[in-house]
Parts: C-alpha cells; structure tokens; sequence
C-alpha cells in the first residue's frame, strides 16, 4: 500500500515541502532514497525502536521510502516522525485518510518521545502557503510555529499521541497565540538602560545619531572607559521592531534553532556579540550544511564586534561586502542560499596595544610607530565603512558620584523615532531604504545638499584629514541625520561640522 505524508526542508530562511512516499511491498528489506545525509539514513534503528515501545513495528517486507523531490538534499533528524506515520499508515496500523492533510515533522528518540527541531517557522509558513490543515511538530516548538495564523498547530511529546490522533482515539490540544496582542504587549521591554550610565555625554549623542540613521560606529578608548556597556544599551535607543521584522528575525533564528521553548515571537532587536576568535563562516553564515552566521542573526538589530584589532584580518574583511549589500550570499557548486544581514554594526577598540594612548591621565608606553601599525590591523575600506568614530575618555570621580540621574533610555528612544520618521516620509517611495545609512549617492545628491559655507567647510577637512570618496558621502549620511534629528529640512553648517568630527580614525591624523 503507497502512503504519503509530508516534512519540510529548509533551505536558507525559507521552507521547502517534502512528499514523504512510503510504500510496502512482498520481499525483504528497507530502502530509503531520495539524497538523505547520515542522520536520515540512521532514521530506520529510531524509528524502529520507537514504534516497539508502542506496541508496533516496521513490517518484515519490503519498505520503500522515496523523499521527493530527489535532487534536494534531506538533512538532519527531523523526518523521523513522518517516516514513523508513513510507515504504519501504509502498513495499516493506522488509519491513513487524514494523514496527508498534515505537515509533521519531529526527531524521535528510541522511547518514543519527540525532541525539538529546527526551523519550525518557516516550515509552519511553508504548511499554510500550501494549504495544510495543521502542522504536527514536538511541543516545545509549538509556541514558535503557532506564529502562523490559519494553520492548526499540534504540539505533542511522543509519537504514541500521533497515532491516537490519527486512529481517531484521542484530540490533540491545538496550540494558540495571539501574535499581535503578545507583540505590543512585550515591544517595549528594556532590561537595561542609558540612564545607568554617568557622563560620556558626547559619546551618548555620538550613540543617538547611529540609531537614528542606522549608521555604523566605532568607540575608540582605553580600558574600562565603558565602551561595552554603552554598546549593550544601544537596542533600548533603537525603534522597536515592527511585526514584519519581528517575523522575519525569529525565522533566521529559528532555522539557526536559536528560539527558546517558551519564546513564540521575537520582540526585542537581537544583540549579538561574537568573541574575537570567531572564524569566517561562523561569522557570516555557511558550513557543509549551511546556516546562518552571526550576521544574520543579528539582522534588524545589532552586531557588536569588540576589541576590533584582535578579529582576525579575513574574519573583518568578509563584512565588507555584507556591509553594503544587507544580505549575505553563500555558494555551493550545486545551490545558492542567501541569507538577509541588515545589521548595525557597532565595534570598539583600544587607541594601541598597551590601550593608553592619548589617554587624560595615564602614559602610553608603546614606541613609536606601534599606534600606526595597532590601527593598520582595520583595513582602510573597513573603517571607511563605519560612518562614526567616537574616542571614549574614563568617567572622573565626580561624574560617577553624581546623585542626579542621567538621560534615560526611553527619552532618547523618542527623539530616534522621531528622526526615524522622518526618514520614513523621505524614502517612502523606495523600499530598499529605511535610513540614511542606506542612501546611494544618488540619493545623497538628492537629499544631501550644502550651502557655500558648508561646501568650503567640507573642502577643508577633505584636504587636511585626507578622506576618502566614500567616507566624504559618509560625512554628508551623518549631518543628514543630525539634521533629521533636529527636525530641520536643510544641512546646516553646524550638522556638517559636527559629522566631520566623528571622523577621529582617519590616517592622515591619528596615531601621529
């Protein structure tokens, strides 16, 4: 008897179904086709070790499963649910009528219980774009896939509650979440906040101009200034995620099985912060069976890359194209997945290795040409990329003593959304852009423009810091937004001014 039930493959963020064919025959033997890796092919000892702890078995004949389409590669140990019911449907130890009306997916253990999967989302959307009744999944993924509106989603923990289901001796309890209500409830949950920090006011504002375009930065300081601790705080600055964003970031980590068992939707900005010695692929996604890197999973949110010199050179200059285009291509000699990357990349660093370096108080006792060559481990175009550069100094006493309270979080938040806004109206017409940072220079021409007096300003400062093309539209970005910020409609010199100034790395006059 031929039955078919369905899985799902995910291939990059989207899911892709997969007809699950079994078919019982006169003979001996058990075959599995249709390009499965290892864990697939070792489905037939969990399969068969789970069903004997429900009273069942894989039949003594020939068993032949195909996982169609052939040419796509199955992978991991989610198929072994479907394969369990395909089995005994075909066999009929149960009942088969409703069996493809499902999406089921799970990873059995040999005593029957199901263990989590990756990628229940997708999946859960890939079910309802064709047309499935329900998705039958393990329970701690049920709140995740329950996302998806118009799809009955079924959380069970063994597969002896799938078979009741199916045999019509049991209902499954159907998973619900209301996304909207939970999404606005919890969007403006913030555990920390700015108001913690004492002083570094220039930096604060250095901090709410990047949120506000969506710009790049770089804090330069010595040890223990409090560069992480300000980069930690930059979500709470940010506008919260909207529903779109908050869907597509929980997919990334979904497939990545980043999502908790009690998570459904995530509704803060992801906050990723990689250590030093991350490698290539672990940085930007990839691997024999590709995922997403940290990139990706920082996307709508923040990638903070401290103690920037120490990443190594390769590491560093594989962001640069990531940087630019928002998406990460990974490619295969038989497929292509591309991965979305719109993060905000914040990064720190010491000014030189003993991290003294025009420091107020304490002397630098690298020798000569040490700052130069510390600085030199960032490629140019890398630090070209970075629209902001902001020294951090050490708090004095007096400021870390201050009884009164500094700006919070929520104060600064407002005045970024509103700047946002603005950006909003300006690129309505232009979906590809959402901030400043993201302007072509097309569109700095367009919105961008200067008067004499800031024009002669530019001039000078291209000639003495020796800018580069890029970093001059970089300048032009960032006095946009400070603009935006103001509220004003034109560049004003002091905006150019001030975004000259966040320029600080530059060759021409650092570490000379």
């Amino acid at each position: 008897m031929l039955v078919k039930t369905f899985g799902s493959a995910v291939h990059g963020i989207d899911a892709i179904t997969i007809t699950i064919e079994v078919n019982i025959l006169q003979g001996i033997n058990f075959f599995l086709v249709g390009l499965p890796d290892s864990a697939v092919k070792e489905s037939q000892q969990r399969v068969d070790s789970a069903l004997r702890q429900c009273g069942f078995k894989i039949p003594g004949k020939k068993v032949v499963i195909n996982m169609a389409p052939a040419d796509i590669r199955k992978e991991g140990s989610a198929y072994d649910l479907p394969i369990a019911i395909g089995i005994l449907a075909a066999n009929a130890d149960i009942n088969s009528e409703n069996v493809d009306k499902y999406m089921i997916m799970g990873e059995l253990s040999l005593d029957g219980s199901l263990q989590p999967i990756k990628g229940a989302l997708p999946i859960a959307i890939r079910a309802r774009e064709d047309g499935f009744k329900g998705f039958i999944l393990p329970k701690e993924n049920a709140n995740e896939a329950a996302v998806v509106d118009k799809l009955e989603v079924y959380g069970v923990e063994n597969i002896k509650e799938v078979i009741d289901f199916f045999n019509d001796k049991i209902e499954l309890e159907q998973t619900i979440i209301d996304t909207r209500k939970q999404f606005f409830e919890s969007h403006n949950n913030s555990e920390i906040d700015f108001a913690d920090v004492k002083g570094q006011e220039n930096v604060k504002r250095a901090l709410e101009i990047a949120a506000a375009g969506g710009h790049n930065i770089i804090m330069i300081g010595p040890p223990g200034a409090g560069k992480t601790m300000l980069a930690k705080r930059i979500p709470g600055i940010l506008p919260p995620l909207t529903l779109h964003e908050a869907l597509e970031t929980t997919k990334i980590h979904s497939v990545a099985g980043k999502i908790s068992k009690e998570t459904s939707l995530m509704v803060s900005r992801p906050y990723i912060s990689p250590h030093h010695t991350i490698s290539d692929v672990a940085l930007v996604g990839g691997g024999a069976f590709p995922q997403p890197g940290a990139i990706s999973l920082a996307h709508n949110g923040v990638l903070f890359l401290d103690e920037l010199p120490e990443f190594k050179r390769t590491v560093l200059e594989v962001l640069r194209q990531p940087i630019e285009d928002r998406k990460i291509t990974i490619s295969r000699a038989k497929f292509t997945v591309e991965y979305p990357a719109s993060f905000m990349l914040i990064s720190s660093m010491n000014p030189c290795p003993c991290g003294y370096y025009n420091h107020p108080e304490k002397d630098c006792v690298c020798s000569v040409g040490v700052v130069q060559k510390y600085l030199n481990k960032i490629s140019g175009p890398l630090l070209d990329r970075i629209d902001i550069h902001i020294e951090v100094v050490p708090v004095p006493f007096s400021k870390l003593s201050e009884i009164k309270p500094s700006e919070d979080s929520k104060t600064i938040r407002k005045r970024v959304i509103n700047a946002r806004e603005i950006q909003s109206e300006r690129f309505k017409d232009m979906p590809e852009v959402y901030a400043n940072a993201q302007m072509s220079s097309k569109q700095i021409r367009k919105y961008c423009q200067i008067n004499d007096s800031g024009q002669i300003l530019l001039k000078n400062a291209m000639e003495k810091l020796g800018l580069s093309a890029r970093a001059y539209d970089r300048i032009l970005k960032v006095a946009r937004t400070i603009a935006d910020l103001a509220a004003n409609e034109n560049i004003e010199t002091e905006h150019l001014a001030e975004a000259i100034q966040y320029r600080s790395l530059d060759r021409d006059n650092w570490g000379n």
